[in-house]
């Protein structure tokens, strides 16, 4: 069992802090805590898997605050019309973001630095000791569930989700990812989501404070996850001067993949996985999600957003790359374009394992599918 009390002492230990400066996360941790210990069947590995990861992340938030304190103009840092890339997963938004972070002129979350956004040491000039921690970590994760290796494409240096920035609000939707929780989805999705939104903010100036230290000069951030799905208003309320690249692929290629992917997460954590049942909450989620989407657009027509398919972006990668710089309104260089193709030569989805699964492995067929996502489907297939 895990006790959300101990989480927070053997953190105040390992931070060398003696209480939070800000401890308004604390009632959603309670939730969580409760839901991992009476929703998730977790056995022996996934409470210590789950206890680690939380005492990370409350880790994490007093170094954070310990760094605030002594540099407190890292809360001076603007995030100024950061480039949003949305869409359901599987949707081709990670080969967009990293072929497009490539690019120096703007600033990318790294793997190592969203797992682990606060620095060990005052030493920004030299290799970072969390790369040496993360890639330990994604080398544990696939060993743990190999299977990985064909589904998303995992490194420690490279760029990736902010939601795992997020993560350290406890308001993401990252611990569903390793257990099957729905009652406390459920209700994380009907909270006001602020709080969450706003630590994201904070955690992107302290890690954009760094970067500066580590002479990165690029001047825009590229984020990417599909996440923000779910709650565009937030978004927007602290991004005002976001500009969201929306990716398209339909549903029936796309919901069974990410069964997939989810069954080989959270199943090392569990003895009593019930697959179907996993990989049909996630369907709902993003039906959901995506319609939450859709009537923000349609509430807001003005809003900035711009339409890619998948297959487009496959044929095409530097047409569709250039819509999103005209669209945002910066100018692609010839050397930016060149670093790209070089990326997406020595990146291409054939140099990894090939990803299998039947719809049937995770209780869905075509005609379901089509049914649950009919909406998005009329409007965008």
């Amino acid at each position: 069992m895990l006790d959300k009390q101990t989480l927070v002492n053997e953190a105040l230990v390992q931070a060398q802090r003696t209480t939070f400066l800000d401890a308004s996360f604390e009632p959603v941790l309670d939730r969580l805590v409760t839901a991992l210990n009476t929703e998730a069947s977790l056995n022996a590995v996934g409470v210590g898997f789950h206890g680690a990861r939380l005492r990370d992340l409350l880790t994490n938030r007093l170094r954070m605050e310990a760094w605030i304190e002594k540099h407190p103009e890292i809360l001076k840092e603007t995030i100024e019309r950061p480039i949003v890339v949305v869409g359901l997963p599987r949707t081709g938004t990670t080969m967009l973001h990293r072929t497009i972070a490539t690019d120096r002129s703007l600033l990318a979350p790294i793997w190592y630095e969203v797992r682990q956004p606060v620095p060990l040491a005052d030493d920004f000039q030299h290799e970072d000791e969390r790369i040496g921690i993360s890639e330990a970590e994604v080398t544990a994760m696939l060993e743990a569930a190999p299977e990985l290796a064909a589904i998303h494409p995992m490194d420690a240096r490279a760029p990736d989700e902010e939601i795992m920035l997020l993560e350290h609000s406890f308001m993401s939707t990252v611990p569903e990812c390793y257990a099957h929780i729905p009652k406390f989805g459920d209700w994380l999705y009907e909270q006001d989501q602020s709080a969450g939104y706003d630590y994201l903010y904070q955690c992107l100036q302290f890690l954009q404070w760094q970067k500066r230290k580590k002479g990165q000069t690029g001047t825009r951030w590229l984020l990417k996850t599909p996440h923000h799905l779910h709650y565009p208003e937030y978004l927007f309320q602290r991004f005002p001067d976001a500009a969201v690249v929306q990716t398209h692929r339909h549903p029936v290629d796309v919901i069974p993949s990410y069964g997939s992917m989810m069954t080989a997460l959270a199943q090392p954590f569990t003895d009593v996985l019930d697959t179907p049942a996993l990989a049909q909450n996630w369907a709902e989620k993003w039906a959901t999600g995506l319609a939450k989407t859709m009537n923000y657009r349609a509430a807001h027509p003005a809003a900035p957003y711009l339409d890619l398919y998948f297959m487009d972006t496959v044929a095409n990668p530097e047409t569709e790359i250039r819509k999103i710089y005209e669209f945002a309104g910066l100018e692609v260089t010839s050397e930016a374009l060149s670093e790209m193709a070089h990326w997406r030569a020595f990146n291409e989805r054939e140099s990894r394992p090939e990803h299998h699964y039947q719809l049937a492995d995770f209780g869905f067929d075509a005609e379901g599918i089509g049914d649950q996502f009919s909406q998005y489907i009329e409007a965008y297939f």
